[in-house]
C-alpha cells in the first residue's frame, strides 16, 4: 500500500480536514440564533437580574431587533434591560420603549 503521507502537500490537506471537522463538531451543540431564541434568552435574562427583576417588561423580536416596552419604576432599570437585551448573542440592536411610572 502506498504511503501518502511522505509528500508535504498531503499532511497539510489532512491538518486542515481535521481542523474543520473539529470547528464542526464544537458548533453542533449551540443552538440556532432565530428569533424565538433571543427571545427566550432575553426574557431569561430579564427574569434573573435583580435590578430589572423581569417586571412588566414585554419583549418582541423581529429579525434580531429586539423590542422592549411595559412600565418599569426606575431610569435604572429601563437602562439595565436594555444592556441586558444587547449583550444576547444574535441581537442586532435593542428598540428601548420602555416608560417610568414610579409608584
Amino acid at each position: 500500500m502506498k504511503n501518502i503521507f511522505r509528500n508535504p502537500r498531503h499532511w497539510i490537506a489532512t491538518i486542515i480536514l481535521l481542523v474543520n471537522l473539529v470547528a464542526l463538531a464544537a458548533g453542533a451543540d449551540k443552538p440556532p440564533l432565530t428569533d424565538n431564541f433571543i427571545y427566550d434568552s432575553v426574557r431569561d435574562k430579564l427574569a434573573a437580574d435583580i435590578v430589572v427583576k423581569g417586571g412588566a417588561i414585554d419583549v418582541a423580536v423581529k429579525d434580531g431587533v429586539v423590542t422592549l416596552k411595559g412600565n418599569v419604576q426606575e431610569a435604572k432599570q429601563k437602562a439595565k434591560a436594555e444592556t441586558l437585551a444587547k449583550k444576547v448573542k444574535g441581537v442586532k440592536s435593542v428598540v428601548n420603549n420602555l416608560q417610568i411610572k414610579a409608584q
